[in-house]
């Protein structure tokens, strides 16, 4: 959620520093009439109500600004996505790129996949691990998910020691094999 909000910011605080860029420029080219740029500023000077809503707009560009300052320097404090585990011994923190790791390990034993893609979320219930793959049409397709789905709950619960919700598997294509003719030459 804070990296929508740092990018809608970051949209906004883009958006006021083009429009002030164009009008400031304008006014040096003197596209923008002088009378109109020293009416501006009069009013910014002597009428409160222009003051009021000129300084509220600066405030908060200044705000967005420092706030999108303080994300460009800050140390990098993020850290992988990972499972938090405790044990008797300490903490236990499994990267979700091992996860997906040991469900393509698993997946890829099954007879018939190729290209195999792996996503893994958490949910209350455990691992929700999504395979995308390519089969090869010589078998059945449910056979082989089912294969599959077995194989990569039984290996990711067996390694990781966490509960795997749900495997869900989606067969992108059928891989086109070709055949390939060799001519012989006498």
């Amino acid at each position: 959620m804070a990296k929508i909000i740092d990018r809608f910011l970051l949209f906004v605080f883009s958006l006021a520093a083009i429009v002030a860029v164009c009008f400031l420029l304008l006014s040096a080219f003197a596209i923008v009439p002088y009378d109109w740029t020293t009416r501006f500023w009069r009013d910014v000077y002597f009428e409160i109500d222009t003051a009021v809503v000129f300084i509220t707009v600066c405030i908060v560009v200044l705000l967005i600004g420092i706030r999108l300052f303080y994300i460009s320097v800050r140390t990098g404090q993020a850290q992988a996505p990972s499972i938090d585990q405790r044990s008797d011994y300490g903490d236990i923190r499994i990267s979700m790129e091992t996860v997906e790791n040991l469900a393509l390990r698993a997946a890829s034993r099954t007879r018939g996949v190729k290209d195999l893609r792996a996503r893994v979320r958490v949910s209350g219930a455990g691992l929700e691990i999504t395979i995308r793959t390519i089969v090869d049409g010589e078998a059945s397709i449910p056979a082989i998910t089912e294969e599959m789905q077995s194989a990569v709950k039984s290996h990711v619960e067996e390694i990781t020691g966490i509960p795997v919700a749900s495997v869900s598997v989606f067969v992108a294509n059928v891989s086109q094999t070709t055949p390939t003719f060799k001519s012989r030459v006498e």
